[in-house]
């Protein structure tokens, strides 16, 4: 019996599909129904979309705060209610700002900052979902949350439309920058377009294309799939000798030294070979040394 597909695909979504379209084609293509996405893109972006595939599902969650890169076009002089392209307008001033103005509220950006959410997000509040309620014009009231620019430039500045590169933290909307800035500027402005080029360890490079993924027969596309040891590089890592190993996939604790911060997140348990097998938080607190007891949290086997 053929073993069910473990790993990561990541495609490069055309503007159209959402992103629960694009997990279900890749259920077809992979053979498999165990598939699922560490982060959507909104139905008009394009680019990295990450997906998981068999045990890679389990780490899916430990993903979700992966730092994200973007490319996105701003277009000045009108407002909507989404914040993009596909909203109703609800302000059209016509006037675009002078790029020096645009470009020294731009480098201002960068940085820790509270943001708050569009209202036509998937933000809950007491259990609602905002965009239902924006739907019903009873908005929900959003609080701000903490996100980080990690970088922020202004690229292109063409006939009222900047084009912008970021690399910003998990939870950021791009959305919300293009009003933002519309507001600050007092002309209005919203994204027209938004290509994500990078989520966490995983870019275009690594991509296949939407076309691609279509296409694919049933169970055609395995030979895509990126490998689990790729996942979560930038956490705290610790390598076991092989009586550890068993021992880690039986559920039990193990001493080891972990290189890396410990304030990354959870650690990666690996093999001699250098194989991820499990994640793992230390047990107890430490003796100020790098040597620690471990516990699994996920076994991978």
């Amino acid at each position: 019996m053929t073993a069910p597909p473990d790993g990561v695909l990541v495609v490069d979504k055309s503007q159209g599909p959402t992103s629960h379209d694009v997990v279900a084609v890749a259920r077809r293509a992979l053979g498999t129904s165990r598939v699922g996405h560490t982060g959507t893109l909104d139905p008009m972006a394009t680019g990295v979309l990450v997906l998981v595939a068999g045990r890679a599902t389990r780490l899916a969650r430990f993903m979700t705060h992966d730092v994200k890169s973007y490319v996105a076009h701003v277009t000045f002089g009108r407002a909507t209610t989404t914040y993009d392209a596909e909203g109703e307008t609800t302000t059209e001033t016509g006037r675009v700002p002078e790029r020096a103005a645009l470009a020294a509220l731009v480098a201002a950006k960068a940085g820790p900052q509270m943001q708050t959410p569009p209202a036509y997000s998937a933000k809950k509040v007491g259990g609602e979902v905002a965009h239902k309620a924006a739907r019903r014009d009873a908005p929900l009231v959003l609080a701000p949350v903490p996100v980080t620019v990690h970088a922020l430039t202004l690229d292109a500045w063409d006939d009222g439309v900047a084009t912008l590169s970021m690399t910003v933290s998990a939870g950021f909307y791009v959305r919300a920058l293009a009003h933002e800035l519309g507001e600050a500027l007092g002309t209005g402005a919203h994204l027209s377009g938004l290509r994500r080029t990078r989520a966490g360890a995983f870019g275009l490079d690594d991509a296949v294309s939407w076309a691609t993924l279509a296409a694919a027969a049933r169970g055609g596309l395995t030979s895509a799939l990126l490998p689990i040891d790729r996942m979560l590089p930038d956490l705290p890592a610790a390598h076991l000798p092989p009586e550890a190993v068993a021992k880690v996939r039986h559920g039990q604790s193990v001493q080891a030294t972990i290189t890396g911060d410990l304030a990354a997140g959870p650690v990666r348990l690996l093999d001699e070979a250098g194989h991820l097998i499990a994640l793992a938080e230390p047990a107890g607190p430490g003796d100020g040394s790098a040597r620690r007891f471990l516990q699994p949290v996920v076994v991978l086997g």
